[in-house]
């Protein structure tokens, strides 16, 4: 959430590979949310989204139809349990260094997001063996999709 709860962004995050993917969000409403969602969630192989964790906030009150447009089931974590989302928390903090707490995050554009993205998917991690999110994202599409080529 942005500054004074009115912009958003929406953070997805591979738990495998911890591929980044982020949302501009036109607004801060479960509509708002299930549209970007869906529309970013269709842009990933179904091999990848089998399923989705989310915390307990109002703006997924439309998550049966997320599922429904997506085939992506979708979990909730227990009220004031971050450590259940720890790949998507340890994300949200990596982005604190592109988009600072206060931010009015309506000004940014999806490309703009992709580069952050790119940037956070670019950069080697320690728990992936100091490969990167997007090596590793690659390799398991290609372990998944036989023949489908190799992502640069």
């Amino acid at each position: 959430m942005g500054a004074s709860n009115r912009s958003a962004i929406g953070t997805l995050v591979e738990r495998t590979t911890r591929f980044v993917i982020l949302v501009k969000m036109d607004g801060t409403t479960a509509t708002d949310a299930m549209v970007g969602f869906s529309d970013k969630l269709n842009c990933v192989p179904r091999s990848l989204r089998l399923s989705m964790t989310y915390d307990q906030g109002i703006e997924m009150v439309k998550h049966a139809e997320i599922t429904q447009r997506t085939g992506t089931a979708i979990y909730f974590a227990d009220p004031h349990s971050p450590w259940q989302r720890g790949s998507n928390e340890n994300t949200n903090g990596l982005l604190r260094q592109y988009l600072p707490k206060g931010t009015d995050l309506s000004t940014y554009t999806q490309e703009e997001l992709d580069e952050i993205a790119d940037s956070l998917n670019t950069r080697p991690r320690e728990t992936l063996n100091a490969k990167t999110p997007l090596e590793v994202y690659a390799e398991v599409l290609q372990k998944s999709v036989p023949g489908s080529p190799t992502l640069q």
